[in-house]
């Protein structure tokens, strides 16, 4: 039997609620649930002295991409993630870490994915600094589309009703403004040790991805299996307005991997290095940056899956 350690945002919507509390029906009705508890979390703090009380039960985060993120992290700077057992109840606005698990987005399939669901073990991108990564890391015009789709998303996201959020299509419309208006970033980038692109090389994009989208499905490194051992790295170097426009709509329709002007590699370890940027971890900005590092932590901790 599971004992179960739920953690949700205390910011979380009516909606959220409604599917969490459907989620708690179907494990507060089963004989393989010992014991569920809720904590609602509003700071760093807070989750760290949740996480302290875990006690080896299975940790459900019930969020998005920057729910299970945060928790992630903390777990990490504690040393407690190599031994702790997750779970996943998407309640985010794209749940893209759920989209490359397959774990299912509506709340009632997903809360018996963790009754019947098996600990499998995923990887994790961490860097120089400690920043742990657990979907996609990009730089360039796609932390620019991050940057932009957040502002949409909350404006789009105060208009939904019910299950129906608009704010989904904050990174779709960000994108778009950031192919318009983004000029190329003087980027070196390195894999293994093996330089790819120069600061003399136009570079509009790189992705770093563990998933396979971001977004809400845009499927940025469509090849990631987040239990491969390797980085999927996608370095998008279109030149002049009408590539970069093309390149946005290749994106969109999922085939821009097999551009001329796109690499997509794979490794453990990327430098990337130049002049400012800034990136987007799991839809967490942060910047500027003039040089990080990401190296792969292979089998980082375990996640229940279908």
């Amino acid at each position: 039997m599971r004992s179960l350690l739920v953690i949700k945002n205390s910011g979380a919507g009516t909606s959220d609620d409604e599917s969490l509390e459907a989620a708690l029906e179907v494990w507060r009705g089963s004989t393989e649930v010992a014991e569920v508890e809720v904590c609602a979390t509003s700071s760093p703090e807070e989750l760290d002295d949740v996480l302290a009380g875990a006690d080896g039960r299975t940790i459900v985060v019930a969020g998005g991409d920057g729910s299970l993120h945060a928790v992630v992290a903390a777990l990490h700077r504690s040393g407690a993630l190599a031994e702790s057992t997750l779970a996943l109840l998407p309640l985010g606005t794209g749940n893209d870490f759920a989209r490359t698990l397959e774990i299912p987005l509506e709340p009632v399939e997903a809360a018996r994915v963790v009754l019947e669901g098996a600990p499998r073990k995923v990887d994790l991108l961490v860097d120089e600094t400690g920043g742990i990564v657990v979907n996609n890391v990009h730089v360039g015009a796609g932390a620019e589309a991050s940057k932009l789709g957040a502002v949409w998303k909350e404006r789009l996201g105060a208009l939904g009703a019910g299950k129906v959020n608009l704010g989904k299509l904050g990174y779709p419309i960000g994108a778009v403004q950031a192919a318009v208006s983004s000029v190329p970033f003087e980027l070196r980038v390195e894999i293994d040790g093996k330089v790819v692109t120069t600061t003399e090389d136009p570079v509009l994009m790189v992705s770093l991805g563990n998933g396979t989208s971001v977004g809400g499905g845009a499927e940025l490194t469509p090849d990631a299996d987040a239990s491969d051992g390797a980085i999927d790295v996608m370095v998008a170097l279109p030149e002049g307005a009408l590539a970069t426009m093309a390149y946005a709509a290749d994106v969109a329709r999922g085939e821009h991997a097999e551009r001329d002007d796109v690499l997509y590699l794979q490794g453990r370890e990327v430098t990337i290095s130049g002049e400012e940027f800034w990136a987007s971890a799991d839809g967490e900005i942060y910047g500027p940056e003039t040089s990080r590092t990401w190296h792969l932590q292979r089998d980082a901790y375990a996640i229940l899956l279908p």
